[in-house]
């Protein structure tokens, strides 16, 4: 079973995306804010990590930044998942060392088919 860590604040946003995952197979590990999604990552090592970046205690970039120095982290596809979708914002996460990048609001009907390349990566 993969396991999938959802780094995310918004109740509502991540009740939608265990629905989802869980309902699909996958095992979900929580993490409300950034700090907490690095120390999960050192514990849990995830097939997949789904970040937000507006994050209470460290955003998101900070924490891919943090999960990249991670010995248990180097390796693991990071999928930006953000409402941010102004020119450059892509790019802002994928130099922060995101694998991918989704926007917000989440499409339940296109979500599992746009994550699931990535772990294959």
């Amino acid at each position: 079973m993969k396991k999938v860590l959802v780094v995310e604040d918004n109740e509502a946003n991540m009740y939608l995306i265990r629905f989802i995952l869980v309902n699909a197979g996958y095992q979900v590990i929580e993490a409300w804010d950034g700090a907490a999604g690095v120390e999960t990552v050192k514990k849990e090592k995830p097939d997949l990590i789904l970040m937000d970046m507006q994050l209470p205690v460290m955003d998101g970039y900070e924490a891919t930044k943090k999960i990249r120095e991670l010995d248990e982290g180097r390796d693991i596809p990071i999928i930006a998942i953000t409402s941010y979708a102004m020119v450059g914002d892509r790019e802002k996460t994928l130099n922060a060392g995101c694998t991918g990048y989704l926007e917000k609001p989440i499409n339940p009907e296109t979500f599992l088919d746009q994550i699931s390349k990535f772990f294959d990566i």
